[in-house]
């Protein structure tokens, strides 16, 4: 609904470029891309990435805490939107290498400046939920 009570058209956006992209939209593919980059461990496993390329193991290590089915899902996503290239060694045993693509690279450079951004202001979040908790 609008704000005159009218009915608002759905809002979608085509693959074929024909309308423009927007993450508002409920069917739109964007948003669930920004939900694999946004996501807790899409976020952290990009981040883990963006100086080196990692082995499956090496990066479950780097990412504490994420479990290696969710971590092979978050790779599988990434992969599929074109963010994270697998390359897997004919070797015995098998080595498998994760690395950013150039797109993972440019999205995970604008990714940084918001973790970096949140890190440094930690003591007023920290502040802020204090302040919030003490006034319940």
């Amino acid at each position: 609904m609008t704000i005159d009570g009218t009915q608002e058209a759905p809002r979608d956006c085509a693959p074929d470029g024909q309308l423009p992209f927007d993450v508002f939209a409920r069917n739109c593919p964007s948003r669930d891309t920004l939900g694999h980059v946004t996501g807790r461990w899409g976020s952290l496993t990009l981040g883990a990435l963006r100086e080196d390329t990692l082995r499956f193991n090496e990066l479950r290590r780097r990412v504490e805490g994420v479990s290696e089915k969710m971590l092979s899902q978050t790779l599988h996503a990434l992969e599929r939107d074109g963010l994270v290239h697998r390359e897997a060694q004919p070797t015995n045993p098998p080595r498998v290498d994760y690395r950013l693509t150039p797109l993972g690279q440019e999205i995970t450079k604008r990714l940084m400046g918001l973790i970096d951004l949140v890190e440094a202001r930690m003591p007023d979040v920290l502040a802020a939920r204090k302040s919030y908790d003490g006034g319940r």
